[in-house]
């Protein structure tokens, strides 16, 4: 009986992926770059295609895309991101292509699901293993922090939190609480943060 060629599945995802890629570059639409990156930042929730993401450079399409005046580009740039730093490969990727200030700065973005997910990212190219980044936990970011830490947003206020006491010092917590707060980046709480009045 004959053998069946067996078909790699993923040559099928490795395509469709790089399609993907080729509009966000070559559309004009921002509606279409919108539903374009929000679809890669839904590929990159899962680790087998992390091998792809990588070859096809989306990694830095993310970290470009952080960098834009679109709010909503920025939103889905910063989660695929977060959905990608777990892994190593990828995490050493977003260090060594200058990736923490271009997260540092999501931070001060009016946009709730956007410091989350900056938040998040940051704890995950803190994560245990990795060399530490002097940036990572700068003062003007344990400041923010410390600000998050007293949101009425409870996801932004336990992820602060969880940032505080899993990944800064004591002595950087304490030197941040030293400083006055104007040194900090000028970062505000997302506009979906203002305080409820009561």
């Amino acid at each position: 009986m004959a053998q069946k060629q067996k078909v790699d599945p993923h040559v099928g995802r490795l395509g469709y992926l790089q399609a993907l890629v080729t509009e966000f570059q070559e559309t004009e639409s921002q509606d279409a770059k919108e539903q374009v990156l929000a679809n890669l930042a839904n590929f990159a929730y899962d680790p087998s295609n992390y091998q792809y993401l990588r070859q096809l450079q989306v990694l830095d399409l993310f970290l470009d895309s952080l960098s834009e005046e679109n709010e909503t580009l920025v939103e889905f740039a910063i989660g695929g991101l977060c959905n990608l730093c777990a892994d190593p490969a990828n995490r050493e990727h977003i260090l060594q292509a200058g990736g923490v200030p271009l997260i540092t700065n999501c931070l001060s973005s009016p946009d709730e699901e956007t410091v989350l997910s900056a938040v998040t990212a940051l704890m995950y190219l803190s994560s245990p293993g990795s060399a530490a980044h002097p940036d990572l936990t700068a003062l003007p970011v344990v400041q923010c922090m410390l600000r998050f830490s007293l949101s009425a947003n409870t996801r932004l206020r336990n992820l602060a939190q969880i940032f505080l006491e899993d990944f800064c010092s004591p002595s950087q917590v304490a030197e941040a609480r030293r400083r006055p707060a104007h040194s900090a980046l000028g970062i505000p709480l997302p506009r979906a943060e203002a305080p409820q009045q009561s």
